[in-house]
């Protein structure tokens, strides 16, 4: 993944020590260091320490992040000192920047509280919040209103800030495919474009008819062909798969990667059935399991809002995300469920081995309708237990807004035997949660991912962007 910039602004106020913006330069830097994250900040050269105060050094500063804007992902703004509002307010609407922003204040200690050693930071990022509120800058802050930059609590807050980062960059301009019409029995994935352009989120439309007719063109020799064969037989176990449903599959695969490069896409949602298996002979399950195990997440019945979540949480982890059912109750446990799909869920987020480790199968639950020998293609197997955070993202035409909602829970070991992709999950207080998706009209897919991620999810879809997210606790 494309590491994380952050811009680095470092407050002062001349009533107060210089010095300690110079000892805060260094701690802050080597922290962000530690964290593997990129960082531009004004040379100590330019200004005092490298601090804003003044409208000169705003102007500075200001210029600086202009004219790597293209570059940075988030602002960091730290007080060793009181700090100056409108040098810090000035610095970001000049940079035209429409970033994340952490404010930061160090903590004054008890046995330095004389003039020539205080911080009163505490005071100061009030006043550096009242200001970039006046301004109309959406800012994030810590979970302590002062905290030491190498605690263990600050570096939970940067971890958090980076996958707000993350979140808005892959948001912001994301192109997501949508092949073929959806399931007609399925109205839960109907959505708005309309309401995903003003996100910043754009439909690219394909009608499989076209996509079949570059299939048809292709030979079973081509160049391409063959390297996406031996791609998807390195992928998982083919062992009891036909070898012309394999070449049906590199087929399908060959056109998918080409329309996704020639209209620049970054996620896909596909129609999966049944048209496919009725008059294409397999299922795209195998593709779409490949494309999301490498972060360009793929989504079934072409449901383009299940997989902007697929995406939003891989983007932010840097590991793939699932779309699954909330699909039964596991025993009388009232916070255990099961998450099931057909499937075409990645692999890396399977058991690595064992009979649960994912292999190539038939479609079991539409093999009965459309013939066995038609449905081979999909990755079957069980989610290996790990924590996890769900995320379903809808919109809501008559409210005329993005609505979502998300949590954490874990993937437990609890058994189970059943077919395609499922896993046992725990959430806490899983039946509000349930009463929740059904109240509010919400769709039965939801998107999953192997970390816990949604404090900084969270943030990003409800200040930066501006969603209604339920987060569930």
């Amino acid at each position: 993944m494309k590491p994380i910039t952050i811009g680095l602004i470092i407050g002062d106020r001349g009533f107060f020590p210089a010095e300690l913006c110079e000892e805060g330069r260094v701690v802050i830097l080597d922290v962000l260091a530690k964290a593997g994250i990129d960082v531009i900040a004004l040379n100590p050269k330019a200004t005092k320490y490298g601090s804003i105060e003044s409208l000169s050094d705003a102007k500075k500063c200001a210029a600086l992040f202009e004219k790597h804007r293209g570059s940075i992902d988030g602002v960091l703004v730290t007080l060793p000192n009181f700090g100056d509002e409108r040098a810090v307010a000035n610095a970001l609407r000049w940079s035209g920047l429409r970033v994340p922003v952490l404010v930061h204040a160090f903590a004054d200690e008890t046995n330095k509280m004389r003039m020539g050693d205080r911080r009163d930071s505490f005071c100061g990022k009030m006043s550096v919040c009242n200001s970039l509120r006046q301004y109309g800058i959406p800012f994030t802050l810590t979970r302590l209103h002062t905290v030491d930059p190498k605690s263990d609590s600050f570096k939970r807050d940067l971890a958090d800030f980076v996958v707000t980062c993350r979140v808005v960059r892959a948001l912001r301009g994301l192109r997501v495919g949508a092949l073929g019409a959806r399931p007609a029995a399925f109205n839960t994935v109907r959505y708005s474009e309309k309401l995903l352009e003003q996100s910043g989120v754009s439909i690219e439309t394909l009608d499989m008819f076209e996509l079949f007719g570059w299939v048809g063109k292709m030979k079973d020799t081509d160049k391409a062909v063959q390297a996406k064969l031996r791609e998807i037989q390195a992928y998982v176990s083919t062992a009891h798969i036909p070898p012309a449903a394999l070449l049906k599959m590199a087929k399908f695969g060959v056109a998918v990667d080409k329309w996704m490069r020639d209209s620049k896409l970054n996620a896909t949602a596909i129609q999966c059935w049944t048209a496919m298996e009725e008059f294409f002979g397999v299922v795209p399950c195998a593709l779409m399991s490949m494309l999301s195990n490498s972060l360009s997440s793929s989504a079934c019945e072409v449901d383009v809002t299940g997989v902007i979540g697929m995406y939003v949480m891989a983007q932010a982890s840097g590991r793939p995300s699932a779309l699954v059912d909330w699909n039964n109750n596991y025993g009388d446990d009232p916070d255990k469920g099961v998450l099931f799909h057909c499937s075409n869920l990645p692999k890396d987020i399977f058991e690595v081995k064992g009979e649960s480790k994912p292999a190539m199968d038939f479609q079991e639950i539409i093999a009965g309708s459309v013939g066995k020998e038609n449905t081979y293609g999909t990755i079957v197997g069980r989610v290996k237990a790990a924590p996890f955070t769900y995320l379903r993202v809808s919109t809501d035409d008559s409210l005329g807004m993005i609505r979502a909602y998300i949590g954490e829970g874990e993937l437990t070991n609890d058994p189970l035997k059943t077919f395609g992709g499922y896993a046992v999950y725990r959430i806490p207080n899983l039946q509000k949660l349930l009463a929740y998706i059904c109240n509010n009209g919400f769709e039965h897919h939801v998107a999953i991912n192997p970390t816990h991620i949604s404090a900084g999810v969270n943030e990003a879809l409800t200040n930066y962007l501006g969603w209604d997210v339920y987060c569930h606790e």
